[in-house]
């Protein structure tokens, strides 16, 4: 089959395809004929480097890839032999998934719902669940004020969706025209550039002063910025990432001078819980074959084009979901 291969962390061109071993399911695993994957931030810094332990010790060369969806056509001992030909959602074991075969536990598997593609399925996969985790998180509630930044990325187009749903009204940040419209058309009540000066003004005027909640993947300056919105009492920051390359700096004292509450969430708080991480995925692709939420894909690769597609995640210059098509 082929694969992408990672043979040297560094730059998008340490990515190459070659020609590989098909895989075989070991027990309790099943083989997937893989017809699009997500790429994920995390695995632009793995392949940099900067994210290695993430590999959890795996050697190089490796394939990256966790987020696959397609066809079940081989089932490893003690896995159901029925699930072949099944249409479906899975995570790797971390690795495998930029090929055109793939492993992962069959225990697992989310089902596809009919009416639904496999392209937008897996833009909807770990980071609907992740989107959904974000809301129980922060407790939003009707008309709760709150800031998305980089509303137009892979969860924030997801999220904003989610939050109106829930009554909350919905200030989402992003660079640029083109993605400031599409998050917009997701609902969103106000948008704003934050890389334009006096950004947070325009925030506090959208917000008739604060607001409850503010969503933070970003870190560094632009979350500093963003905790100064936050309204005395009731502000409460969540924070899953931080993408500028720095974490969020804020001192226990500031949040007890103002009365505010900052989590750190993980989407390992999810992915743990296989049963609950399947119920939050199946939740959200109800709501995508009911039309109440669009998947949201703005760039798709082929396996050729790897490097391409991890330069332009890195680079920010991606709208939605970014997948790979082998």
């Amino acid at each position: 089959m082929r694969a992408v291969l990672l043979k040297d962390f560094g730059p998008p061109d340490r990515l190459t395809v070659a020609e590989v071993p098909d895989p075989r399911p070991a027990r309790g695993e099943v083989t997937i004929r893989v017809a699009a994957v997500g790429i994920q931030f995390l695995e632009t810094q793995v392949r940099s480097g900067m994210m290695r332990g993430a590999l959890g010790g795996a050697p190089l060369p490796v394939i990256l890839g966790k987020e696959i969806a397609g066809e079940v056509i081989e089932a490893g001992e003690g896995v159901d032999a029925a699930l072949v030909g099944s249409r479906v959602l899975a995570t790797t074991g971390g690795v495998g998934g930029y090929a055109e075969l793939a492993t992962a536990p069959a225990d697992e598997l989310v089902p596809v719902p009919d009416g639904l593609d496999f392209r937008d399925a897996v833009a909807l996969y770990r980071y609907g669940a992740t989107a959904r985790g974000l809301i129980d998180a922060a407790r939003v509630g009707e008309g709760d004020r709150v800031l998305v930044q980089a509303a137009a990325g892979a969860v924030g187009t997801i999220l904003v969706q989610l939050l109106k749903r829930a009554g909350a009204t919905v200030i989402g940040t992003a660079r640029g025209a083109a993605k400031l419209g599409l998050v917009k058309e997701l609902g969103a009540d106000h948008v704003i550039d934050y890389s334009l000066p006096g950004w947070t003004e325009q925030v506090r005027q959208a917000a008739g002063g604060a607001v409850e909640v503010v969503y933070d993947h970003v870190g560094g300056e632009l979350g500093r910025d963003s905790f100064s919105l936050l309204a005395p009492g009731a502000g409460r920051q969540i924070v899953f990432g931080f993408s500028s390359g720095q974490p969020l700096d804020v001192k226990p004292m500031e949040l007890f001078g103002r009365g505010l509450t900052l989590t750190g969430f993980s989407a390992g708080l999810i992915w743990n819980r296989p049963a609950f991480a399947r119920e939050l995925v199946t939740d959200v692709l109800g709501l995508a074959v009911a039309g109440e939420i669009k998947p949201v894909i703005g760039q798709s690769y082929p396996l050729e084009r790897a490097a391409e597609a991890h330069a332009a995640v890195e680079a920010r210059s991606t709208i939605g979901k970014t997948l790979l098509i082998p």
